[in-house]
């Protein structure tokens, strides 16, 4: 583009087609444009000129409305003519608007003309504007339906009409902008400086906010100038609060209440002018959900809260499979330069929603699935038939490969195969294939696999009734295994081994009388002692089952044991399944730090002080390496490892969960655990677990196109290689992290072909491959990627890899790491795909509006910054949940829910349904409410002082908050509806996370609130963690910081 009368397309001259990377806004619903939206900036205000642009300079402080806009001028404005202009597309500048009512104007006649010889600006690549636009700040349309901010002079607005869309009345706010003093003046900028400069004071700007387009975004977010100096004087705010200026001030911020904010002359930004997680998940409900097609590449999915339900067409559903991007770079330099990482977030058992299919398996029989002769792909709808359906050609590495004699079809006048639509293989993106005997260990048809009880009967299970607990239930327990597709009943087997100092074995073989015990005191070389009878199926063995449930809690009744070994127990149940020949799990209930003599002995390091600081990871990396070789050969026989502890004191998770982590297994935690608290949650875990679909004996395998390679792997499973991830079972609730790197340029009109191919034995024993295709887009622009973005997956990679680093980094270089690369990207976007705008306003791509958001609530959880308030085991247990959760469940823990539960509707009949989260503030709780809030593993109900006594009394059956048993973790069952729906909104709650959460009730103004205020995430943290308004600003900070 050199030539000089060149000009970027404007939003209001219909017919020109939008500039690369540019974003054309719609209006919000019906409105109609604001004034002055689509307006040619004034020359001389701090805006060099377009080259060519020959305006007269106006000497109306106002600009009027494009002419076809359809706006009235507002009152005392005149329509300039039109002939000065004629043939001149005005500036795309999204969202410019006239200055607010009540802020100062430049004097008339400061319009300096365009001066001569400035260096032609192209729309796009322009240099970010080091100072604001003179008296013209962006502005779009409130923000969801929220009043401006409060504390502008009243008696300015007289003067003005008000703009579209907001009350008579309502004023503006004041917003501290930042002051560029030390920055040499732009060109064209005639002597206005520190003017212009004081006007930014006065600005307060909210962002557009329209997210009725289907795929993609409908342009840049624009926030708010930030003040720096809220940021630094943050300090003085009250715990738990984000920061006020006027300390005196009351906090009324609670409801919207439109007169008191008038009156109230706040000068602080106003985080309801912040982009809302609340609103983005209402827009993507509103305008996604229904049916998903995944018809297209690089189509980006709805998020995943919304509901949706899939229909595969070729490509995966987002539940297997989900990217950080859809349109890939064509280039490393290109990737690196916008910093957002390309990632794969693989959940390959998802389950399926209600009204989607389950993946067809796909019998080849003898001849076993059809792959390609040199990478070895699956066959899969990106295969092409040539040479009339005798070959066909792999798009992963190009080669051709000849068809087998029995797969041979005939190819239609499309070149297509005629049988197409009969192949599942050919036309969907999950299936499965049954495998032959070649994918099988030892070339041999594999067993059901197992499920073996590993209980720790020492002194503590035992005083905990949690022994008696897990007797008494497992017939209703060994009901829920799992029952494969198209089967009647389970085929699984289930075995049981108890130890304390020593381990025992029962034989249940169905034609005993009674169980047989069989003890194995030789710790150090463990061994099975029976191969006959220690495994068999719930149906066969059910009385002989009963009877040794009733057995093992009288024989250890009186036991004294409190040292417990642990590796020894683990080993028994890996040899059992060694020696049946078959795979499975082991659930393993443990109590105690294992300090007996025996392999596997662990010595207590429980340094809590060292949390948070530099030598953190000294206490959160295994002790030694015993556990982890133990988990390796577990993988080697197929045998996961699901640790269930009830623990009183430090048990070192960061060392014995190496055996669950390696085996693709989970880690769940009971301290103080006490059966008549605890049971029912223990028991629903226990369940879920066994329940749940689940692939045993399991490898995964990434494979891509031509021009990047999968390099990198986050989550529980074992790599003995660089390519293959070894899952001894992995199940619906997990997700593996996958980091992808170009090693080669990519051709733009290709894409990129992804194919996971999981190979597993089913919970029937069948050996089967799981495929899951996906094919991206490729692009050469910038704004394509940011277009295309999927900000869940990203900070779900984000924080399997952080935490991954935090173990061998100092944590503050990991922390300082994710928050310079989340400015580096919108920085990115800034400076290459926005328009031009003033220094002090942030502008964020719509589909990263919430990355400042989700960052700040990754750096503050528990994972990444559990410091001395939490124990290190919490801390352990924490980063092990983050790096198994799939995107659902990230979202929710990063971000947790706050439910409003005395704004239930209950109309007779109606199905009960969850009442709408609002932001995660204590800015949005009154005194009056009774809040629920979870995060996947804790659930909390907060009770206020001043909470309604008709609504207390109908749920706890009590007359006032004060009279609560705060103590109790269920609610008293009541005879009335109101009591019935909270139970049931709890429950409903429950049943969406794998994890049976505790219900922990909180009263306002007492103890535990501190703990309750602590996942208030929006808010400042009690350790002075950022709230998001600072952490906003001092993003805005850093991304000043890059573009300078």
């Amino acid at each position: 583009m050199s030539s000089s009368n060149q000009l970027p397309p404007s939003m209001g001259n219909p017919g020109m087609p939008p500039m690369p990377g540019q974003y054309m806004p719609r209006p919000a619903g019906n409105m109609p444009p604001m004034p002055g939206q689509n307006m040619p900036p004034q020359p001389g205000h701090n805006m060099p000129p377009q080259p060519g642009q020959n305006m007269p300079p106006m000497s109306q402080p106002q600009m009027p409305p494009m002419a076809g806009s359809g706006m009235p001028p507002l009152p005392g404005q005149n329509m300039p003519p039109h002939s000065a202009q004629s043939g001149m597309p005005p500036m795309s500048q999204p969202g410019m608007m006239p200055p607010l009512p009540g802020q100062p104007m430049p004097p008339p006649g400061q319009n300096a003309p365009p001066q001569q010889g400035m260096p032609p600006q192209m729309g796009r690549n322009m240099p970010p504007m080091q100072s604001p636009m003179g008296g013209m700040p962006p502005m779009q349309p409130p923000m969801g339906g929220m009043p401006p901010m409060p504390a502008q002079n009243p008696s300015l607005m007289q003067k003005r009409p008000p703009m579209p869309g907001q009350m008579q009345g309502q004023m503006p706010g004041h917003m501290g902008g930042y002051n560029n003093m030390n920055q040499p003046p732009m060109p064209a900028q005639q002597g206005g400086f520190n003017q212009m400069n004081n006007q930014m004071q006065n600005m307060n700007i909210s962002g557009p906010y329209d997210q009725k387009t289907m795929n993609g975004d409908n342009g840049p977010h624009m926030m708010p100038p930030l003040s720096q100096q809220q940021y630094l004087n943050g300090q003085q705010n009250r715990p738990g609060y984000p920061p006020m200026t006027n300390q005196g001030m009351p906090n009324q911020y609670s409801q919207p209440a439109y007169a008191a904010q008038q009156q109230q002359q706040q000068k602080r930004l106003n985080p309801d002018q912040m982009p809302s997680p609340i609103q983005v998940i209402q827009d993507d409900q509103t305008s996604r959900s229904g049916v998903f097609y995944s018809n297209q590449k690089g189509l980006v999915p709805p998020l995943v809260s919304t509901k949706f339900v899939v229909q595969d067409q070729g490509y995966a559903s987002p539940r297997y499979i989900r990217s950080t991007m859809y349109n890939v770079p064509i280039t490393n330099d290109l990737m690196k330069q916008t910093a957002v990482p390309f990632g794969l977030v693989i959940s390959p058992m998802a389950r399926v929603a209600e009204g989607e299919v389950t993946p067809p398996i796909v019998n080849f029989g003898e001849l076993g699935p059809v792959r390609c002769v040199r990478c070895k792909a699956y066959m899969c709808p990106y295969m092409q038939f040539i040479d009339s359906g005798r070959r066909f050609q792999c798009l992963f590495c190009k080669a051709s490969t000849d068809v087998p004699a029995e797969y041979f079809q005939h190819l239609d006048h499309t070149g297509q195969r005629m049988d197409r639509y009969d192949r599942p293989e050919l036309v969907l993106g999950t299936y499965e294939f049954t495998a032959t005997k070649d994918y099988c260990r030892n070339n041999t048809f594999p067993k059901p696999p197992a499920i073996i009880f590993v209980i720790d009967v020492s002194y503590n299970n035992i005083k905990s009734g949690l022994v008696s607990l897990i007797c008494s239930q497992m017939k209703d327990i060994i009901k829920n295994l799992p029952i494969d597709e198209g089967q009647q009943k389970s085929n699984m087997k289930v075995g049981f081994i108890t130890y304390n100092s020593s381990v025992h074995f029962y034989n249940i073989k169905g034609n005993l009388a009674a169980p047989q015990m069989l003890v194995v005191g030789d710790i150090q070389e463990m061994f099975m002692p029976l191969l006959d009878g220690f495994l068999c199926t719930p149906e066969e063995s059910e009385a002989v089952i009963d009877a040794l449930m009733e057995q093992i809690p009288q024989m250890f009744a009186d036991t004294r044991e409190c040292e417990t070994i642990l590796l020894p127990a683990i080993v028994a149940g890996m040899e059992a399944l060694k020696a049946s020949d078959c795979t499975g799990k082991l659930l393993v209930f443990h109590s105690s730090l294992p300090i007996a003599e025996a392999p596997g002995k662990l010595k207590a390091r429980d340094d809590r002080k060292l949390l948070g600081t530099d030598k953190e990871r000294t206490i959160l990396t295994p002790q030694n390496q015993t556990y982890n070789q133990l988990g390796q050969d577990c993988v080697g026989v197929g045998c996961a490892v699901d640790l269930f502890l009830f623990n009183n004191a430090y048990i070192d998770i960061a060392t014995i969960g190496q055996v669950s982590r390696l085996t693709g297994g989970e880690v769940y935690k009971y301290t103080y655990f006490q059966a008549d608290l605890d049971g029912e949650r223990l028991i629903h875990d226990i369940v879920t677990n066994i329940n749940r679909p689940i692939a045993f004996d399991s490898i995964m395998r990434v494979r891509t196109s031509t021009g990047v390679r999968p390099t990198d792997f986050y989550g529980h499973c074992f790599m003995s290689n660089t390519t293959d991830m070894e899952l001894a079972a992995i199940d619906c609730d997990k997700a593996i992290a996958v980091e992808v790197k170009h090693d080669d340029k990519l051709q733009e009109e290709e894409g990129i072909y992804i194919q996971v191919a999981l190979l597993y034995t089913s919970v029937s024993g069948q050996r089967r491959l799981r495929i899951i295709n996906q094919v991206l887009k490729t692009c050469s622009q910038m704004a394509d990627l940011y277009r295309s973005c999927d900000l869940e997956t990203i900070i779900n990679f984000f924080s399997k890899q952080s935490v991954y680093k935090i173990l061998d980094n100092n944590p503050k270089t990991v922390k300082d790491a994710i928050v310079q690369r989340s400015a580096q990207m919108l920085a990115n976007y800034r400076k290459n795909c926005a328009s031009p705008s003033s220094a002090g306003q942030l502008i964020l791509p719509e589909c990263m509006k919430l990355l400042p958001l989700y960052v700040n609530c990754l750096l503050k959880s528990d994972a990444l910054s559990g410091g001395t308030d939490i124990t290190i085991d919490d801390r352990s247990f924490c980063m092990m949940a983050v790096m198994t959760m799939d995107i659902d469940n990230s979202v929710n823990y990063f971000y947790p829910r706050l439910i409003p539960l005395n704004e239930i509707s209950i109309n007779g009949s109606d199905v009960i349904q969850i009442p709408m989260q609002i932001r995660c503030t204590i800015e949005k709780m009154t005194d009056q409410g009774v809040y629920i809030l979870e995060n996947g593993i804790y659930m909390f109900l907060w009770i206020g002082l001043g909470a309604n006594q008709d609504f207390i009394q109908q749920v706890f059956g009590v007359p006032s908050a004060v009279q609560i048993n705060i103590e109790q973790t269920t609610l008293p069952v009541l005879d009335n509806p109101t009591s019935e729906a909270v139970r049931t909104i709890i429950e409903q709650i429950r049943s969406q996370r794998h994890r049976y959460m505790r219900l922990t009730l909180v009263r306002q103004k007492e103890k535990m609130e501190n703990v309750f205020k602590h996942f208030l995430i929006e808010d400042r943290g009690l350790d002075g963690s950022p709230s998001y308004v600072d952490f906003l600003c001092h993003m805005h900070k850093e991304i000043r910081n890059i573009l300078s």
